[in-house]
């Protein structure tokens, strides 16, 4: 079974960053693309960004320059970069195996997330 691990959230002023990290066992990381998706309250997970195996990325449009995702297949573990981050941002980020063409999930089991809070 996979195993999805999510650190690195927190408290950060409007403009800060952070840097949120997803440790992945259970899979062939190195096979798999990664979507880091976030929940705010009240609302519905959404994705925000992806990267595929080989290392192409997408993002939603309102994280686009602010937001980098990287994977490191040595150490089985993707890493959103935040940066000039909002208030909006707020929400428990996680991540998830997925399809990098359709975007579908393709791995039932969610991590427990991290939170991050961007005060105004």
């Amino acid at each position: 079974q996979v195993q999805l691990v999510e650190s690195g959230g927190g408290l950060v002023q409007a403009g800060g960053s952070l840097r949120v990290s997803c440790a992945v066992s259970g899979s062939i990381f190195s096979m798999n693309a990664m979507g880091w998706y976030r929940q705010a309250p009240g609302k519905q997970r959404e994705l925000v960004a992806a990267i595929s195996s080989g290392d192409n990325k997408r993002y939603i449009d309102s994280v686009k320059g602010r937001f980098t995702i990287s994977r490191d297949n040595a150490k089985n573990t993707v890493y959103l970069q935040m940066n000039s981050l909002k208030p909006e941002d707020t929400a428990v980020y996680y991540c998830n195996i997925i399809n990098y063409w359709s975007l579908s999930i393709l791995n039932d089991h969610w991590g427990q997330g991290t939170q991050v809070t961007v005060s105004s």
